[in-house]
This record gives C-alpha cells, structure tokens and sequence, in this order.
C-alpha cells in the first residue's frame, strides 16, 4: 500500500479544479479536483450529447464554490450544491454534482490508502456480475454475436436485433462489442414501428434459447417505445424463454404506468438510466412495479445520492441493474464498480468495452473474468485521465438520433 506523505492527508482543502473535455471516439467531460496536500481526484462529468453544458454548469456555477472547501466533507458539499443551487434536479445540475461527488470519494479513499470499496463498508461479493451487448441487423447475427460473448465468458447478455421492415433499429452496431449512438454533427433520422417490433422480438429469443440454452441470462432494452400495454404483450410472449429483464418498456415519467404492465406480465422489468434523483424512481420502488433500478452514479448525483437510492430500493426487494454504456468514461465505471461491490442488493452492471483510445486516456485499474469485473485495489477509484493525451483529441459535436414513426410523428428515441 503506498504510503502519502502526512500533509498530503492532513491538508485536504480544495485549491484547484478544473474540467477536461476530451474525444477520444467519443465525447466525454471529467471534473479534476486537488488539495493543497497534492491529492487529486477525477469525476465524470459526462451528459451523452450535451457535455458542454455540464462543463459549462461546472466551470461557471460549481468550482468557484469549491475553492477552499474540506474535500473531507462529502455530504454536506453534496447538500451545498443540491439545496444550494435553488433550481434542483435535472441531467445537467446532477451531473455535475456527480462529479464532484465522485471526485470527493476518490480523494478521501486517496488519503485513506484504501480502495473505495473499503470506504462504502467492504466487500459484499467476489466481483461484480456483468452484461454484454450482442446485435445484428438480423437475428442469426445477432445469435452469433450472444455465442461469441458467451465464449469470452459472459453470463448475462442483452440481445438487440434489427427489425424486418425498418431501416436501422436501435441497439444495433456494425462493430462487436463498440455502440456508440451519438453519431452525427446533426441528429440523425430513425424510423420506427412498434408493430413490426413487436413480432420480430420473441423469434430472437427463441433462437437464442435454442443457440445458448438456460445457464446465460438474456436482456433486452425496448429502450421507452412501447405503450404499456404493448410492453404487457411484450413481456407475456417473452415469458417461456425467462429474460432476465426488460428494459425501459414504456417512458417512466408516468411511473404509475407500470402498473399496467405488471398487470399482464410477470418479466422483470428495469428502468431507470436517465432518472436523476431518487424521486424519480419513488413510486416504482414503493408499489414493486419494478425489479431493477439502473440509474446511473454519473447521472443520477454521484456515488453519495446513488446509495440513497440503493437503499430505498433494498427495502423493497428491488435491486441495482445500473445503466453502463460507453457514454460513462472510464472514472463512471469504477464508480459504478465500487458501488456495486459494496451494496447487499446488487443485481447486475452494464458493461460496454471502451476503445482502445479511451482507455489510453482513462488509465484504470478495473478487470474483467469470467462475466465479472473487479475494480482493483488501488487507492481511490483506481482511475486516472491522462491530461497530455486527452488534449489530442478535441471536442467534437455529435448528437443522438431522433426516432419517427412511419407516419412521420416524432417518437421516443
């Protein structure tokens, strides 16, 4: 274990912050905090397709209140900016706190000379069971693509196919293991048809069943399309090939629209990867109309309001099945390890393999075996950005799709 230098612990007021935005494949925006010991600790800061203005929120409104402050005190930095802001909530205000919430616990676990982990109460399992994405214009791709994560060792994968009929299909990448959605300087076109979707979806279960048996589980994200009848039609057709979980069946802004669903399927259902506070998610805990909650530490206030959120759902039998695309940086991903490691009620984390380029950029100490990751050992979160390198790679503007029924009306993405 290294050993820090005593002022480097005892001097752990905030004389420095700073936001790096960097594109190495993809945008990300990460929040670097230093004490005047020398301790330094990184936070995600990354919205998928509205980064600048996280940074913006930072560099303008968050860091001149941090200079000076205890990076000791987390929570009531947390309550600082929460409360103090007056306009709460929202993506842009949550992300940014997020990252200084993560940045925080990154250097208080720093001065502890303990990995995070230890700090959020230990261990309560070897590692962390994880998911991967399989897709493919067609459903014998797809399949392929399941047996291939299987063969790297996968337990738990989520299948993602293109639908007869419709030109692109959400999920759906020309690349194995990368899906990057924000793909364009101007929001592409997507066409959609929930009743084409609708026949196409149990065919790829079946032949997944067939291909890979019982022992993997298998995922799928409706990704807000469906109305919740339909996502109840869904879910009892999907019904004798056990999926581990639907995902985002119907926009849950309305969460008592789950109870609809409930009422005509008994698939576990996951929402959760754009909620920014634990009232988002209050009643789908509360009324059990969910099995998963999969907000995410980076959108959702940081490692400190995830674990509120954690605890909430753990009273009600509902466990975390958190949102972990390649739109978290690195620094979210041990993040999200961590937490997982540390909570009684874990159930499973996103995984998306990052390039090549933004690993190099975010050097961590994450691993992955067998279908589980670890995030290491290492003080901290056990991840870094190298600021040399993530200045070659400038920002560059790219929006996620829009979706369009084939009527021409504009539909959730």
């Amino acid at each position: 274990m290294t050993t820090l230098p005593s002022t480097a612990i005892s001097d752990l007021s905030i004389v420095d912050a700073r936001v790096i935005v960097t594109c190495p494949g993809r945008n990300f925006a990460t929040l670097k905090i230093e004490t005047g010991g020398g301790l330094t600790g990184v936070g995600d800061a990354t919205l998928n397709g509205r980064e600048l203005a996280v940074a913006s929120y930072l560099n303008d409104h968050v860091i001149p209140c941090l200079i000076g402050r205890d990076a000791h005190r987390i929570e009531d930095t947390w309550q600082y900016l929460y409360k103090g802001g007056y306009w709460r909530r929202g993506p842009v205000t949550m992300s940014a706190i997020a990252a200084v919430d993560m940045a925080l616990w990154d250097i208080k676990a720093k001065a502890a000379g303990l990995p995070l982990y230890q700090l959020l109460g230990g261990a309560c399992r070897d590692g962390v069971t994880v998911y991967g994405h399989a897709n493919g214009e067609t459903v014998e791709q797809t399949v392929a693509e399941a047996k291939r994560y299987a063969e790297m060792g996968y337990k738990a994968i989520r299948l993602q196919s293109g639908v007869p009929g419709l030109k692109s299909t959400y999920g759906v990448s020309g690349t194995f293991g990368y899906y990057e959605p924000a793909d364009a300087d101007l929001p592409t076109e997507n066409m959609w048809s929930s009743e084409k979707y609708l026949r196409s979806v149990p065919a790829l279960f079946q032949a997944a069943r067939e291909a890979l048996g019982w022992d993997v589980h298998l995922l799928h994200d409706i990704h807000h399309r469906l109305t919740p009848i339909e996502a109840g039609r869904l879910g009892r057709d999907l019904e004798p090939y056990r999926p581990f979980w639907l995902e985002d069946p119907t926009p849950a802004e309305d969460q008592a629209a789950f109870r609809l669903i409930r009422q005509h399927t008994t698939t576990p259902l996951a929402t959760g990867e754009i909620f920014n506070t634990i009232w988002d998610c209050k009643q789908l805990i509360e009324e059990r109309l969910i099995d998963y909650i999969r907000a995410t530490v980076v959108h959702a206030g940081g490692i400190t309001h995830l674990r509120r959120i954690a605890a909430l759902a753990d009273l009600y039998g509902v466990r975390t099945g958190c949102h972990g695309a390649t739109d978290l940086s690195p620094i979210s991903m041990a993040a999200a390890l961590h937490f997982g490691l540390s909570i009684p009620n874990f159930g499973i984390q996103e995984y998306m393999r990052h390039t090549a380029e933004t690993d190099a950029v975010f050097p961590h100490g994450y691993s992955f075996s067998e279908g589980v990751l670890h995030p290491g050992d290492q003080p901290g979160l056990g991840v870094d950005i190298d600021e040399t390198l993530a200045g070659q790679h400038p920002y560059s503007r790219a929006y996620l799709p829009v979706n369009r029924l084939e009527d021409g009306t504009l539909h959730s993405w």
